[in-house]
């Protein structure tokens, strides 16, 4: 390949210089497949993506949904941890396990600790408070981790699939111009096809396009509600636990 390529390269000038001869060497054909098979895996990724994160956030928001009924009508803790088991699905369910563990963990605690009184046991509760809304955090945290997962490929695709498209439809077109210049024409028998063929790409870079995008933008707005809704639980779930544990 490299002894090709400086014969090419030392051939004496016949009508072109060696910008042309390269070009005129390189497999453009074959880098524009190649560029269409690319974006035909990221279109396809994209698709299964979206129907993998619809159903996903489609059971998170069901499943949440289901537990705060059950926490709002719920007398005691214990009950809504039981249902909230079996909501894996639901990201409010998920913070609820985790504050309701590391309350359990203080109440233990604190059952073994000799009482104190005064200003020493409001700080040892605000401590306790503490200590529940860090573990809420994280577990928010790591809730909208997961409903975040592979939703960043969807603007990966959306923003790169139009100019992945663009790229080999220069390539096309400059392979047009090279075969006008071969064959001495420029009639629209002799362009035409090549063109056509050179703007495929940009169409099968679009149709990854869109969808992506507008997939994307749909999920951000749904994992945006369901954090919102975590937001809201953890802090209606500390004021529970200030006024009837902690106070």
């Amino acid at each position: 390949m490299k002894l090709a390529l400086l014969v090419i390269l030392a051939a004496p000038p016949r009508g072109g210089d060696i910008f042309e001869r390269v070009m005129h060497a390189l497999p453009i054909r074959g880098v524009v497949l190649f560029t269409v098979a690319i974006l035909i895996v990221l279109s396809v990724l994209s698709w299964v993506i979206i129907a993998y994160k619809g159903f996903a956030l489609g059971a998170a928001a069901r499943e949440t949904s289901k537990f705060l009924e059950t926490f709002w009508q719920a007398k005691r803790l214990d009950a809504v941890y039981q249902t909230a088991d079996g909501l894996k699905r639901s990201p409010v369910a998920q913070v609820f396990r985790a504050g309701y563990v590391e309350l359990a963990k203080l109440q233990s605690a604190r059952q073994k600790e000799v009482a104190n009184a005064g200003g020493e046991r409001a700080l040892s509760e605000l401590g306790d408070l503490e200590n529940i809304e860090r573990a809420l955090s994280r577990a928010a945290g790591t809730e909208v981790t997961h409903l975040e997962t592979f939703v960043p490929f969807l603007a990966t695709t959306g923003s790169a699939a139009p100019f992945i498209g663009l790229f080999g439809t220069v390539l096309g077109i400059m392979k047009s111009f090279r075969d006008i210049g071969g064959m001495g024409s420029a009639s629209l028998v002799v362009v035409g096809p090549g063109i056509a063929e050179a703007l495929i790409t940009t169409a099968i870079g679009l149709v990854a396009a869109v969808p992506a995008v507008m997939a994307y933008n749909y999920f951000v707005r749904r994992v945006r509600v369901l954090s919102s809704e975590m937001e809201s639980f953890s802090s209606d779930f500390l004021n529970i636990t200030k006024r009837h544990f902690l106070g």
